[in-house]
């Protein structure tokens, strides 16, 4: 009996082992009760086996031991986190109409439409709207209602009317969704986005007014007085000239005129030309390139483009510019000064010593948006009723005058009025 105890020990002992290794590592609380309960039962066949023998030998080896099965400990593996779905998120499926880039003219009026989804939880009602975020508005109302229903996963096409500005130039306008509680939402990951309306604007333009040809229109002088225009090449004083085709310190001839403009010699030496008034209109620009003239080696100068209404002076630029093989272009918008009549200076400093110091305005010009008014456009055919027939053409009853009496009355606006007598004789003048 007591070797029947040992063995049932033993035999308890390499069940319990056999079971420990196949058991997980981690295992619910519903596996590890079935698994005890399994134990339990194992265990109480076993030993009521081992009792049920009347002989046992001690030299019986025991070579079949029942092990849990893993399938029992298998766990369901969690789900990867999801971040939870946006109620109100769009996607940009394409422009529809003025894809990015779209040159325009001047006022012109278009309809913008992008074809948005809409890719949150949420229905789009007809009070959500378009809304205007930031940048260039281009005359459009800053709220506009979608006017539909767009529920989760459709899309819409959202139209708003815009004009394009009166001056050339690159424009963008930013745009966002707002929901009825005032929320604005747009694309993005987060939503967060906006969309957006970009443009150029371009048109025809002409010369207004011409620095070069007026030159000598212009009053030019010195540190010390007046200059003559044009000036002597050489004059210490300082000089102006017009070049047909200046060579630039690149050098390159320009197929454009330009103004020589010398400062007097010394420091501090300076040349100024004061044009007569322009009256400025708006989308106005002054445009010229600035650089010195080629082999100038040691010029070195401040280029000023200032202007004068009434008794103040303000300056619009200033650029240094010495002799590097580069030039700077010069594109200011006058609009500022649109309705006013504008005195321009343009003044060149000597930097130091004045030596070498040849500065050249390359085209300097006033460039106007729009097509150059038809010159002489007064009606000097201004064709008065001056050309009062007195009918001189008293055609009596002279058989002489014909059925057809051609009288040309030269009028003083050169029409011919051609009376055709009747056998009445009243001529009816026909004036063109």
């Amino acid at each position: 009996m007591r070797t029947n105890s040992r063995l049932l020990y033993l035999l308890l002992s390499l069940l319990t082992a056999a079971l420990a290794c196949n058991l997980p590592s981690i295992a619910n609380s519903t596996p590890q009760v079935a698994t005890a309960n399994a134990l339990s039962t194992s265990a109480a066949l076993t030993v009521s086996a081992i009792e049920s023998t009347a002989t046992f030998s001690q030299a019986q080896t025991y070579t079949s031991v029942p092990s849990a099965t893993s399938s029992l400990f298998t766990l369901t593996p969690a789900a990867t986190p999801v971040p939870p779905a946006l109620c109100d998120a769009a996607y940009f499926i394409k422009d529809v109409t003025i894809p990015d880039g779209t040159v325009l003219g001047r006022g012109a009026y278009f309809t913008k439409v992008w074809r948005i989804q809409n890719i949150g939880t949420c229905i789009w009602t007809p009070y959500f709207s378009v809304v205007f975020i930031s940048g260039d508005r281009l005359d459009a109302s800053a709220i506009n209602p979608i006017s539909n229903y767009v529920y989760p996963g459709n899309y819409i096409d959202l139209a708003v009317n815009m004009t394009a500005p009166t001056r050339d130039g690159h424009y963008e306008g930013f745009w966002e969704l707002r929901d009825t509680s005032g929320a604005l939402f747009g694309i993005g990951p987060q939503a967060d986005n906006p969309f957006w309306v970009d443009i150029n604007v371009s048109g025809p333009s002409y010369k207004a007014y011409d620095f070069v040809s007026n030159f000598c229109s212009a009053s030019w002088q010195n540190n010390t007085g007046n200059l003559p225009c044009p000036g002597s090449i050489g004059d210490p004083n300082g000089y102006v000239l017009d070049l047909d085709n200046p060579i630039m310190e690149s050098g390159k001839t320009e197929d454009e005129s330009g103004l020589l403009t010398i400062p007097k010699n010394g420091a501090n030496g300076f040349i100024r030309g004061v044009y007569p008034p322009i009256q400025i209109q708006y989308g106005d620009r002054f445009r010229a390139l600035i650089n010195c003239q080629y082999q100038a080696y040691g010029c070195d100068v401040v280029f000023n483009l200032t202007y004068r209404i009434g008794s103040s002076t303000r300056t619009l630029g200033q650029w240094h510019e010495t002799y590097d093989g580069l030039y700077t272009p010069i594109d200011l918008d006058l609009s500022s000064l649109a309705g006013q009549n504008v005195v321009f200076q343009l003044t060149v400093n000597a930097n130091y010593f004045g030596h070498q110091d040849q500065a050249l305005w390359i085209a300097p010009r006033i460039v106007r948006p729009g097509v150059r008014p038809s010159s002489t456009a007064t009606s000097t055919a201004t064709a008065t009723s001056t050309a009062t027939p007195t009918n001189t053409v008293t055609a009596t009853s002279t058989p002489t005058v014909a059925n057809t009496v051609t009288n040309t009355a030269t009028n003083t606006a050169t029409a011919t009025s051609t009376p055709t007598a009747t056998n009445t004789a009243t001529p009816t003048a026909t004036t063109p």
